[in-house]
């Protein structure tokens, strides 16, 4: 990792929450194709298929309860 990169980042690690959420947002912005909106669009796009899907019976739903005890088995 170049010197300057790590220094960057040990300041950043630094920050508060949300100013690190803020500086996460503008980096994601500097790079080609990386928009926010683009992303949210995105996402919004996928959430609202999801949803269709839902709504007409062709995804497959799983307890939350047993989501969590997977989960907790598959850390272990």
């Amino acid at each position: 990792m170049h010197a300057l990169l790590a220094e960057v980042e040990k300041q950043a690690r630094a920050l508060p929450p949300e100013e690190r959420a803020r500086l996460a947002e503008l980096l994601l912005e500097s790079l080609p194709g990386g928009s926010l909106s683009v992303l949210e669009a995105e996402w919004q796009s996928e959430i609202e298929k999801r949803v269709a899907a839902y709504e007409a019976g062709q995804s497959m739903t799983v307890p939350g309860d047993e989501v969590f005890a997977e989960a907790q088995r598959i850390a272990r």
